[in-house]
């Protein structure tokens, strides 16, 4: 079973949903697909950690065998070939490793090389399964980390995936093989413009989904009203609450403090099993 958690937004609390829920669920896998932002780790403290690199394919030319005819400048449409003063010049921090100029160069110049655009690492803690992509600063699409960290998932296992901020091509990314979506809103305008972002997303992509209310203050909630308009599933509510922020901050497990939290974030967990059942 794959959940996914995410929000239109940066801050609005997918991890702390995301961390809490796998920290509940034994022998549970989770999986931080923030992969330009990775702070899940921070909080899991993995152990035994591996690391593997990620490179993906970028053109190599044979200035031998290069003609300088252009057809493949001409087939790329993210302006990554050049041919200047008499050579085809490659720029890889716009390729996006289509391999489409190899299948046009009718002279067979340009070949696969590869580049490496970051790393994943894969560890444990306690009885979780902690999985992390790193995108190196300057690369423009953490989608293939996206796609070898889920790629590798085997098992039966509960996923918890935490989602990048948005609705970009690596939300899609993230979420295209989920069971069940978790979007996680904040009580304000703003944060109700980017609930509706996302379920845009996840109503085109067709996954079943619920909301969580975070930072949740009592009285009017904007977020909740459109909630209430659309016919959304609210899960479960989570307490503007200095405790809770604390213990966030300083990077630990709310669950792990026992007490209303547990309680707080097992009700969820309850809430979404019995969701995706």
């Amino acid at each position: 079973m794959r959940i996914a958690v995410l929000s239109g937004k940066g801050g609005a609390g997918k991890t702390l949903v995301s961390v809490n829920l796998a920290a509940l669920s034994p022998g549970s896998t989770y999986v931080d697909c923030d992969v330009e932002g990775p702070n899940g780790h921070l909080f899991f403290k993995p152990e035994d950690s591996v690391e593997e690199g990620v490179a993906v394919g970028v053109p190599v030319v044979d200035p031998d065998r290069c003609d300088g005819c252009r057809k493949c400048v001409e087939f790329c449409r993210f302006n990554a070939l050049a041919h200047v003063g008499g050579k085809l010049r490659v720029f890889e921090e716009v390729c996006h490793s289509c391999g489409g100029c190899m299948m046009v160069c009718p002279r067979k110049a340009i070949s696969e090389g590869e580049k490496a655009i970051g790393t994943i690492r894969k560890g444990t803690s306690g009885d979780v399964a902690v999985w992390s992509g790193f995108l190196n600063p300057g690369e423009p699409s953490g989608v293939p980390i996206i796609d070898a960290l889920l790629g590798g998932l085997e098992g039966d296992g509960t996923v918890f995936v935490d989602s990048p901020p948005g609705s970009a091509c690596v939300v899609m990314e993230s979420i295209k093989d989920a069971d069940y979506c978790v979007l996680v809103a904040e009580p304000t305008l703003f944060g109700t413009h980017n609930l509706a972002m996302v379920h845009e997303l996840v109503e085109t992509f067709g996954k079943p989904f619920g909301v969580v209310l975070n930072k949740d203050q009592g009285g009017r909630n904007p977020a909740e009203e459109y909630c209430a308009e659309n016919g959304l599933t609210i899960l479960g509510r989570i307490p503007f609450d200095a405790e809770l922020a604390r213990i966030t901050s300083d990077a630990g497990i709310a669950v792990n403090e026992g007490g209303r939290f547990r309680e707080m974030f097992s009700g969820l967990l309850e809430n979404v099993m019995g969701a995706v059942q």
